[in-house]
C-alpha cells in the first residue's frame, strides 16, 4: 500500500503535465478569419434619383445659422407654439438686451419685501406636520 501511493501520484502528475504541453503555445494557435465568416454582399449600382445639380452661386440648402443648426440637431427644428403660449409671449413683450447685466449690478436698487417674506424664505424645510401659525397681537 505504501508503494502504491507514490506510483499513483507520479502517474497523475505526469498526466496533468502532459495535458499542459501543446508544443506551439497559447499565442500561436490558428484562429478563424473574421472576414471569411460571412460573404461580402455584391456591389450594386444605386438607382437614379434624377437629382438636379445646384444652381451656380446658390446657397446650400442645409446651411443656416449656428442656432438653427443646433435646434435642428437637438430637437428637429423649432417647435410650433400653441395659441396660449403665443398670446402670453405677445403680451409679455420683449426684454431689454442687457437686463441680466443690470440686475446683477451692485448699484441696482432693490425693494425690501419685509420681515415676513424674509422669514418665509429662511424657513427650514419640513413636511408641514409641525407647522403652526402665530397671530401677532
Amino acid at each position: 500500500m505504501r508503494n502504491l501511493k507514490p506510483v499513483i501520484l507520479l502517474a497523475s502528475g505526469s498526466a496533468l503535465l502532459a495535458a499542459c504541453g501543446g508544443g506551439s503555445g497559447v499565442f500561436n494557435r490558428d484562429r478563424p478569419d473574421e472576414f471569411a465568416v460571412q460573404r461580402q454582399a455584391p456591389l450594386v449600382v444605386p438607382p437614379d434619383f434624377t437629382l438636379t445639380p445646384p444652381a451656380p452661386g446658390a446657397p446650400r440648402p442645409t446651411e443656416g445659422t449656428a442656432a438653427e443648426q443646433a435646434l435642428e440637431a437637438l430637437f428637429g427644428g423649432p417647435a410650433p407654439r400653441s395659441r396660449i403660449e403665443a398670446s402670453v409671449i405677445d403680451r409679455a413683450g420683449s426684454s431689454a438686451p442687457g437686463i441680466r447685466s443690470t440686475v446683477g449690478d451692485t448699484g441696482t436698487n432693490t425693494v425690501a419685501k419685509g420681515r415676513t417674506t424674509r422669514d418665509i424664505i429662511a424657513a427650514p424645510e419640513g413636511d408641514g406636520q409641525s407647522a403652526r401659525t402665530v397671530i401677532p397681537s
